[in-house]
């Protein structure tokens, strides 16, 4: 009979074993469906949520051990059954997203019975603009505004800016600590109310005519300098910020005003030298009235630190497509690529895509100043709605470029400003410009395509 009631028990023992052991894998979480779906193709790219739906509710048990291509995620949260990830997918990329098992847990701790794997890929670049603004551009614009397409989300573009005016000596410096030489140099037609003189002369090209053949990237901008007082005959002292000129802007409705009468004149000396540029078949990227929104949208009582962003979005985009227009048309100028400068909150300072081969912004970061500047890639991004592509056309610090690519702030070009910005050790400096031209992800002017 002990035998008998041993055996009964040892039964049960091994019945409830077994109930155990069954509620325990009937408990462990499963995959019900995700966003994306394995094997799924032309995915967006740039910052996305990747959702991962479950048969239960669920917790992260180990957040390392998700990983997208071999890389750790950064950002995973959790919804009841539903784990979000979010990402940034690079263009043209093909993705593995692996949850290993001891990722994911129910509310009991039981882990995933296996791995999980999805594969997926993103959509190619996307043709930004597949055509200039400026009708029947030249032969040297087509080709550098197909190598600006090409290079985009790929590489970035090193570039610097003349010491003040008209000149390389800040591309000189950083060659000279670096061995090389920026893709990119940028001019400034800042001293053309002087220009012709013994110190400064627009008409002298000679500068601008060896970076081009040496396959430097031409750009220039223009510090629009007006009278300080538009009341005197003979004016002697000008300006460009707000506050030190009394110019109005909103004359630029005015055909008869004096101030209208100046842009116009103004515009016309410009394009005479940028007339000369053409005829030695130079290309220029040519940025004019940069960083017009100023202070205005970012917070009650901001201005508009330049004359041109004085009065407001609609008469600067009134000077904007007049002077697209007048050198266009009138002047027949057609070695231009157009870049608008965004302050990353002026949507309605926009001029439009009919007016805007592509977007800069101006960024001069006070802290961690080579850390990635995603934040404000993806808000210049959003008012153009991924339209144009986005160049770092001024800054500080220069962004870890690896970062840059690890993050996903993929700029045209960065372009330090001159002086400290580009040569003291607390902005970039000789060993920060070492490091920066040697990445793998860097465009230099050796590496330059001859674009004649």
């Amino acid at each position: 009979m002990r035998n008998l009631l041993f055996m009964v028990c040892c039964i049960l023992l091994a019945t409830c074993c077994s109930k155990k052991e069954i509620t325990q894998e009937q408990i462990a979480p499963e995959l019900a469906s995700s966003v994306p779906f394995n094997g799924a193709v032309e995915i967006a790219n740039g910052i996305q949520k990747i959702e991962l739906i479950f048969n239960q509710s669920i917790k992260i048990a180990n957040a390392s051990a998700i990983k997208l291509n071999d890389k750790s995620v950064e950002k995973v949260d959790v919804s009841v059954n539903t784990v979000i990830i979010t990402v940034m997918l690079q263009p043209a990329t093909q993705y593995e997203l692996l949850i290993l098992k001891e990722a994911i847990s129910n509310t009991n701790n039981a882990t995933l019975k296996a791995d999980i794997r999805i594969l997926f890929s993103t959509k190619k670049i996307v043709a930004h603009a597949s055509e200039l603004i400026t009708p029947n551009s030249s032969p040297e614009v087509q080709k550098l505004f197909q190598f600006l397409k090409e290079t985009y989300g790929q590489k970035v573009i090193s570039g610097t800016m003349a010491n003040v005016s008209w000149n390389i000596e800040e591309a000189d410096w950083v060659h000279a600590q670096t061995g090389k030489y920026p893709a990119l140099n940028c001019f400034d037609f800042i001293h053309h109310i002087y220009s012709p003189a013994d110190w400064i002369n627009y008409e002298n090209t000679e500068v601008v005519e060896k970076w081009w053949r040496n396959n430097g990237i031409v750009s220039a901008m223009w510090h629009w300098c007006v009278p300080k007082d538009m009341k005197v005959s003979n004016p002697t002292e000008f300006a460009f910020y707000t506050k030190d000129t009394s110019f109005d802007i909103s004359k630029i409705n005015d055909p008869n005003s004096p101030e209208y009468k100046l842009m116009i004149k103004d515009i016309d000396i410009i394009s005479g030298y940028l007339k000369l540029l053409q005829n030695k078949n130079i290309p220029v990227i040519w940025r004019p009235l940069h960083e017009a929104a100023g202070n205005t949208n970012s917070y009650v009582g901001g201005t508009g630190w330049f004359w041109w962003g004085a009065k407001g979005p609609e008469p600067c985009k009134t000077l904007w497509k007049l002077m697209f227009e007048r050198m266009t048309n009138y002047h027949k100028l057609n070695n231009l690529i157009w870049v608008w400068t965004s302050q990353g909150n002026d949507f309605d300072w926009y001029p439009g895509d009919a007016y805007v081969d592509l977007v800069g912004r101006d960024l001069y970061p006070e802290t961690n100043i080579h850390d990635s500047q995603l934040t404000e890639f993806n808000k210049v991004k959003t008012i153009v709605a991924g339209k144009k592509m986005i160049a770092l056309s001024e800054c500080g610090g220069i962004p870890d470029p690896g970062l840059m690519f690890e993050k996903g702030d993929t700029w045209l070009w960065f372009m330090p400003w001159y002086g400290d910005f580009t040569r003291d050790n607390k902005q970039n400096g000789a060993a920060y410009w070492k490091t920066v031209m040697n990445n793998v992800n860097v465009i230099t002017r050796d590496q330059m395509p001859s674009l004649k």
